[in-house]
């Protein structure tokens, strides 16, 4: 959920994703694989029942996991009776596609503290003993359990954003799911920005010690490189607060480009998602949900209307039912590019604009490259003689290129392109 100020990984090992492994929680459990570049692809949504062919669709494009809140003013709306129902039918259709559920415990009820954010012991009791339930209720499918969305903003946090309050909050549920469902996996604190000021409180106060990730939403109006300071403060926090053989990550739990900013238009959106996945794997993220899957609306006036990688009309009669962007095709080639690979390394060039990654699969080698200079320009590459096959970030272009004495040259732009030896 994008806030007004900012606009708007955890990754379980894949084997996880795909065979229902029980989770574990401590430092014995095998949480995550950034090197795999697919596993750690997800985005946001905002529906419990997916229209006819929606989640065929987002399966299509290579998706794993999708963020949604839980609710809980529409789960409890009498007190301690709740009605997850909404939540069984979603989970059971992601079942269907091998995709896994980030489940967001958030915003105020009604019922308690006048329906502002828990902030008194009886609305604090009240939604731990809601997200318990609601834990026990979908422990061992493989769900990602996080507290609250953007509470260091007014936005989410009402009426006012409120570290401490929000600190004794996240102990009491932290607590809670330890002592009902102890394998499941919490995160947090869905930061909104790139003020880490907040996380230091958090860090302070001990929350660190049951979460297995800090989830953060950049949400950086420049390109999706420019992130690496923030992943870096993140985890020398982590360093300086998190107990002693608690291996948290830190995850990219939201963050997009919307079509209609300054500078940006659809082409340029769907080099930056496959640049964040990039990056994000380069810089040992293990999961990044983009926002958002479709657009809000079509009023172009409106910058929260086009964060989407499809837009907003359902369209019953065709196969596709939401129009791709050039950014749902920029997924599915990703995704297609790099399924069963692993990052390897980043190959060195002569300027640090310059990015080549190696992904392998036993022998078998994915080179991906681009630029952030603002300029095309050729780069040589040392690679094994042969013809390789460079596929465009959007799929428009198939091209051949030669390796000749162990050098491949290869003009860089700004949209990554897959090259694979034939």
């Amino acid at each position: 959920m994008k806030c007004p100020v900012y606009s708007r990984v955890l990754v379980l090992a894949y084997a996880i994703v795909l065979t229902g492994t029980p989770l574990l929680h401590g430092e014995n459990a095998t949480l995550f694989d950034a090197s795999d570049p697919v596993a750690g692809m997800g985005i946001n949504i905002h529906f419990t029942d997916a229209q006819p062919g929606e989640l065929e669709m987002l399966s299509k494009a290579g998706f794993r996991w999708v963020r949604m809140d839980l609710f809980w003013s529409s789960t409890e709306k009498t007190a301690d009776i709740y009605d997850f129902s909404g939540y069984d039918r979603l989970l059971d259709s992601l079942d269907k596609f091998h995709i896994r559920a980030l489940l967001i415990l958030d915003y105020g009820n009604s019922l308690y503290d006048g329906g502002l954010s828990p902030h008194t012991e009886e609305g604090r009791a009240a939604f731990t003993k809601w997200a318990v339930a609601a834990v026990t209720h979908f422990k061992d499918r493989g769900v990602l359990w996080e507290i609250w969305n953007e509470p260091n903003g007014s936005w989410f946090w009402k009426p006012k954003a409120d570290v401490a309050d929000y600190a004794k909050l996240a102990l009491a549920v932290n607590h809670g799911i330890r002592q009902a469902a102890p394998n499941e996996q919490i995160v947090g604190p869905a930061l909104s920005g790139t003020d880490l000021a907040f996380i230091d409180v958090l860090g302070r106060d001990g929350v660190f010690a049951d979460w297995s990730a800090l989830t953060i939403h950049p949400y950086l109006r420049t390109a999706p490189e420019t992130y690496g300071p923030v992943y870096d403060r993140a985890h020398d926090l982590i360093k300086k607060y998190a107990p002693s053989g608690h291996d948290m990550k830190v995850i990219c739990g939201e963050s997009g480009y919307c079509c209609t900013w300054k500078g940006l238009d659809e082409t340029l959106q769907a080099q930056y998602l496959a640049r964040l996945l990039l990056f994000n794997t380069l810089s040992g993220v293990p999961l990044t949900i983009w926002y958002d899957w479709r657009d809000d609306g079509d009023d172009p006036t409106n910058t929260e209307d086009h964060f989407g990688i499809v837009h907003h009309d359902f369209r019953a009669e065709n196969a596709d039912p939401f129009e791709p962007k050039p950014s749902y095709t920029a997924a599915s080639i990703y995704s297609s590019q790099l399924t069963d690979y692993r990052f390897a390394k980043r190959i060195k060039t002569s300027s640090p604009n310059d990015f080549i990654l190696s992904f392998t699969q036993g022998a078998k080698e994915c080179l991906v490259a681009w630029t952030t200079s603002p300029n095309p320009h050729p780069v040589l590459i040392h690679a094994p003689d042969g013809i390789y096959i460079a596929t465009n970030f959007d799929g428009t272009k198939h091209t051949e290129v030669a390796s000749t004495g162990g050098v491949l040259v290869l003009t860089l732009d700004g949209g990554p392109q897959y090259l694979k030896r034939e």
